[in-house]
């Protein structure tokens, strides 16, 4: 991700990561501090860090040894670049053990084969680190099978496990600190306070990070970048995330900005009546609906990977804008020279670079449509006004913006359809009308259970397999579908949703009885991580 607007209005917490599950946690908690922060990848260059300026450097956990060969660190001149420029930084877990190890000290296996779970750890009451806790003790999150041994020069251990570990250091005259645990996590006591007190307290960043900051600075870039006479294009899915940026869009280019939605042939059970008819009665925004589902189709025919039917969706949807925007010239007598998406935090960190980027240490999860699945000669400048905010932040912008509520609060929606929740070829027999009808039953009944609110996410799979079933005293070999519902706050990380057995019970039945094609349900109780919310 290129250097923002965004960082440069505000002080950046800078969050390097080396590939804990709780990186994208320390990115949230810093958020909800009002504090802006950003995540890049550990071995990002030292330009790269450079280039937004950072007023504080967190550097993340992982499971990594620093004793592997290749094990990633920070660039070379990475602490004394911190140094000249007064930059505190902060190590969490491996980050600990990475300070330790380059500057001087020695890391070594844990004595007692490591240290998991919640502990207690007894502090030093007047160190800078915990000088705001009376408490001698405290229990936090640990994770590691390594630790420091020996410290570097100027450093001290301020912290140690009930078990002798060292599991806090800092030398304050360097302004480099470390935790051996994970603040970040809930389950650590007064966790939340300790990053307070080392951003606020020791490093001294002010809170100046807030929605209704961001929503005029992104009126103010869109009204530069774009000028007083382009047009632009706005790629609408039908999502919170596009209809709020068109919203924010349409407030400062008015006529100048053209909606386009396209039916690709991936959309659920009358979503494109339902989305067209948000957008005209309720938004009031300028929307023209292009029907692209036979191409589409026609271009996933025999298409099973996930990472190519992506990466063909992308392409489909850039050629329906180029052609809308030739129509518009034909029109206008100028050609709309700008793209409007609805791009989010978490697309960006997803759709990291591949390998060959020369950031080893950075995996692609998935290439999300509108990032890495777009082709090269997009033909568009890009606008893309939520890239470095997560869901519920672009649900406040909504807010400010006066989205209605109902709208506000729709489950995301995935750009590429249906066509990841189809596992292999969707164009194989009847899959999408079938998952069409089952995704129906299931969100209705959530809907009526009064669960819709309480659930980030819900949605069917079609699965590649079929199973024996009875049905009327006849035997079948029909389909198998699985259902996911889970909780979450930025999509980052999730947890299944606990529906009642008397839920699970019904919204089968009803599936069952009412697809014939289907036979068989089963429920998918897996987090995020180790899984994806999306089964593709």
């Amino acid at each position: 991700m290129t250097t923002s607007g965004t960082a440069s209005h505000h002080a950046v917490v800078l969050i390097l990561d080396y590939g804990s599950q709780y990186t994208q946690l320390i990115t949230r908690r810093v958020r909800e501090l009002c504090m802006f922060s950003m995540l890049f990848p550990g071995d990002a260059s030292l330009d790269r860090i450079k280039s937004v300026n950072p007023r504080v450097v967190i550097l993340s956990g992982g499971p990594n040894s620093v004793h592997v060969e290749g094990s990633p660190r920070v660039p070379d001149g990475f602490f004394e670049y911190c140094a000249e420029n007064k930059v505190p930084v902060l190590g969490i877990c491996y980050g600990m053990q990475m300070i330790t190890h380059l500057l001087g000290g020695e890391v070594k296996p844990a004595v007692h084969g490591g240290e998991y779970g919640r502990m207690p750890m007894d502090i030093t009451p007047a160190s800078q680190l915990f000088d705001f806790i009376a408490a001698p003790t405290v229990n936090v999150w640990m994770s590691h099978g390594d630790e420091a041994v020996k410290l570097p020069d100027g450093f001290t251990a301020v912290a140690k496990s009930h078990q002798g570990a060292i599991v806090a250091i800092e030398a304050p005259e360097r302004q480099i600190y470390g935790f051996q645990f994970h603040p970040e996590v809930m389950h650590t006591e007064h966790g939340m306070e300790m990053i307070k007190h080392f951003l606020v307290g020791i490093a001294k960043v002010s809170a100046d990070w807030n929605m209704g900051q961001v929503l005029e600075e992104q009126l103010q870039k869109i009204a530069e970048q774009v000028g007083p006479e382009e047009h632009a294009i706005c790629a609408l899915s039908g999502g919170v995330d596009s209809t709020v940026a068109a919203t924010l869009v349409h407030k400062v280019l008015g006529d100048r900005l053209h909606c386009v939605f396209v039916d690709n042939g991936l959309l659920r059970l009358n979503e494109q009546q339902r989305v067209m008819d948000t957008f005209n009665n309720h938004l009031h925004l300028p929307v023209t609906c292009v029907d692209h589902s036979k191409v589409m189709l026609a271009r996933l025919a025999g298409v099973s990977d996930p990472e190519a039917k992506r990466k063909a969706i992308g392409a489909e949807f850039i050629e329906v804008f180029k052609n809308y925007a030739n129509e518009l010239e034909a029109k206008l007598g100028k050609k709309p020279k700008f793209l409007v998406q609805g791009t989010l935090y978490p697309d960006v960190i997803e759709s990291c670079p591949p390998p060959g980027s020369g950031q080893k240490h950075s995996h692609t999860i998935k290439s999300h449509h509108n990032v890495g699945g777009l082709p090269k000669d997009l033909q568009f400048t890009l606008i893309e006004p939520f890239r470095e905010l997560f869901k519920d932040e672009v649900r406040a912008v909504g807010r400010l913006l006066g989205v209605p509520e109902q709208f506000i609060k729709r489950h995301p929606f995935p750009g590429p359809g249906l066509a990841v929740r189809v596992l292999g070829d969707v164009t194989d027999g009847n899959k999408l009308d079938t998952l069409r009808e089952v995704d129906e039953i299931f969100v209705n009944t959530i809907r009526e259970y009064g669960l819709y609110d309480d659930i980030w996410q819900a949605f069917a799979v079609f699965l590649p397999v079929k199973a024996v079933g009875v049905q009327g005293d006849q035997r079948t070999h029909s389909h198998v579908v699985a259902l996911r519902a889970v909780t979450s706050a930025d999509g980052m990380t999730a947890d299944w949703y606990s529906f009642t057995p008397a839920f699970l019970r019904d919204v089968s039945n009803r599936i069952c009885n009412k697809v014939r094609s289907v036979n068989r349900v089963v429920y998918d109780i897996t987090s995020k991580p180790p899984g994806t919310i999306e089964w593709e």
